[in-house]
């Protein structure tokens, strides 16, 4: 029997969008940051353990303008803190600009929770103490304007797993796909034994083109040649993107005070930097087990705190049911 608590569909304002070199979607650290916040609060209160968390998105909204329909998008910007409080105290001059990449969106988050055992008055009592804790926080440093709702429940039957997963509908849940990384990095080492896993990466990640030339009769190929140009398709199918999955560290562990202008003074320090790898946002009426799901903090060779998902086998059946009767008329 396995216990979860659900925050249906958060609103979320002025996200933090960009997680490293890739934009769009908050990074997943900043999830489970939210999660690993709470549970230390509902130990001391309640003395519940919340562990794993999936993250399905429902609504997003990139802050970006185009200046016209042909060029890029560029991040809104703004200037902080507010002209009138600014110029108050700097006569003459106004607030800089703060180049950051900010998003509106709606998402729902399915946590693992241990440790509660009461009544259903006390369930509903956890579930509105949750809700307003839920409103101190921030969430991938956006504000919370909004939750549909907060549900704690057992899954114990094939019942209580659809009602679930139906209410995670209509939206798309971020699945772990970096394996797939290390298939591909074989695949094309024996083509080229030069290649790194930025290829492999890049591949999944970059939108290429290949020409395609389109010789007349008797033409001989040169650099007038007419070409259609396609696609290439990823190495693997599905909604693929880069995501942010941790962090590397590349200095040793400074003792507690020694590195100047750091934010914690009590705190041992190390440098690091972002570890990428690629995530796929599936429909969850695809999902047939909720564990599969759940990413979790691992620490690797005290260098590497990463966020990771288990590890399928390769005769899983876990994300290949279709059938869409079952989800809407089988509770």
């Amino acid at each position: 029997m396995s216990s979860y608590i659900t925050l249906s569909h958060i609103q979320v304002q002025s996200a933090n969008c960009v997680a490293g070199i890739t934009y769009g979607f908050p990074a997943i650290t900043s999830f489970l940051g939210f999660v690993r916040a709470l549970s230390r609060k509902l130990q001391k209160s309640h003395g519940i353990t919340l562990d794993g968390c999936a993250v399905v998105a429902h609504q997003h909204q990139l802050l970006t303008y185009k200046t016209d329909k042909y060029s890029d998008s560029y991040f809104s910007q703004t200037k902080n803190p507010a002209a009138g409080q600014y110029q108050q105290k700097n006569i003459g001059t106004t607030p800089p600009v703060i180049e950051e990449g900010k998003m509106h969106l709606t998402v729902s988050l399915l946590i693992e929770c241990q440790g509660f055992s009461g009544t259903d008055d006390d369930k509903h009592k956890l579930e509105q103490h949750i809700k307003n804790l839920c409103f101190t926080h921030r969430l991938a440093g956006g504000v919370i304007t909004d939750i549909k709702e907060v549900i704690y429940e057992n899954i114990q039957n094939d019942n209580a797993f659809y009602t679930c997963r139906r209410r995670l509908l209509p939206g798309f849940i971020l699945m772990d796909r970096s394996h797939y990384l290390t298939e591909h990095l074989s695949a094309l080492q024996q083509e080229n034994s030069n290649a790194e896993m930025l290829d492999a990466w890049l591949d999944f990640c970059a939108i290429k083109y290949q020409a395609e030339a389109q010789l007349e009769e008797g033409e001989v190929l040169s650099s007038k040649t007419k070409a259609n140009w396609n696609t290439i398709e990823k190495p693997n199918s599905g909604y693929l993107v880069p995501i942010t999955i941790g962090y590397q560290a590349i200095s040793d562990i400074y003792p507690a005070g020694t590195v100047k202008n750091t934010r914690d003074i009590e705190t041992p320090f190390c440098f690091t930097e972002a570890i990428y790898g690629i995530g796929e946002w599936l429909s969850p009426h695809r999902l047939e087990n909720l564990e599969r799901a759940m990413w979790r903090y691992h620490y690797e060779d005290e260098r590497y705190y990463l966020c990771k998902q288990e590890v399928m086998s390769n005769n899983s059946k876990l994300e290949y049911k279709d059938d869409i009767d079952e989800i809407f008329f089988e509770d």
